[in-house]
């Protein structure tokens, strides 16, 4: 059985925009600059300890989750009022289950985040597995997210389309051994991935068919 792997944040939702200013403000809150556009760039797709010790520096694991639970307090605070999905996720996500399709969020963001997406969605249930920074020790570009999500469903990762918006992502889904679509909210489409790896490239999900996409899951990835 095919399964669509969805990460979350700039995919499932708009979410970035806010996440950069929630560290600006976040930041701004324990005394120092702004992380720039090279942090987010190194550390799209990480775990929340992973990307606070790129921040900090090597501190106590504890430190590190604590300044992670504040960070994304924040996030939500500012993300909730403005809430809103990348355009025609959920009819597409509604289509992939009419078609058969199992379907994970794999996400490398954290168990509160996680529940508040699913819940402004009015997806929780929604989902045949749900991975996130809490289930792996290492994050994207490792493909262990991925590999737990098909774990998870009881699928063969080369039977997974993986719709991510960050080339650690795509990354991710390469070391897997599947295939993936590009959702270009972040950044250009030519900056993620390769063609022969990156089957479909979209600025959402309004103009993919999944029937069309089906077609290439059966395809080894290389």
């Amino acid at each position: 059985m095919p399964a669509f792997l969805f990460d979350m944040d700039g995919t499932m939702v708009d979410s970035m925009p806010w996440h950069a200013r929630s560290w600006v403000a976040f930041a701004r809150e324990v005394g120092l600059p702004p992380p720039d556009a090279g942090f987010f760039r190194r550390t799209t797709g990480l775990t929340g300890v992973e990307v606070m010790r790129e921040f900090f520096g090597e501190r106590p694991a504890a430190e590190l989750r604590a300044r992670v639970e504040r960070k994304e307090a924040i996030y939500r605070e500012l993300f909730g009022p403005a809430f809103r999905e990348v355009r025609g996720f959920g009819a597409f996500a509604d289509a992939a289950r009419g078609a058969g399709v199992k379907v994970a969020c794999a996400t490398a963001g954290d168990a509160d985040n996680i529940a508040f997406v699913l819940d402004h969605l009015g997806r929780r249930g929604f989902f045949d597995a749900v991975v996130g920074a809490h289930d792996v020790l290492r994050g994207k570009p490792h493909p262990d997210l991925f590999l737990l999500a098909a774990q998870r469903m009881g699928v063969d990762p080369a039977q997974c389309l993986v719709f991510e918006d960050a080339p650690h992502g795509i990354e991710a889904a390469r070391r897997a051994g599947m295939r993936a679509v590009a959702i270009a909210t972040t950044l250009p489409p030519d900056e993620l991935g390769a063609p022969d790896h990156v089957v479909a490239r979209a600025i959402d999900f309004t103009t993919l068919n999944v029937g069309d996409l089906l077609a290439h899951v059966a395809v080894p990835a290389r």
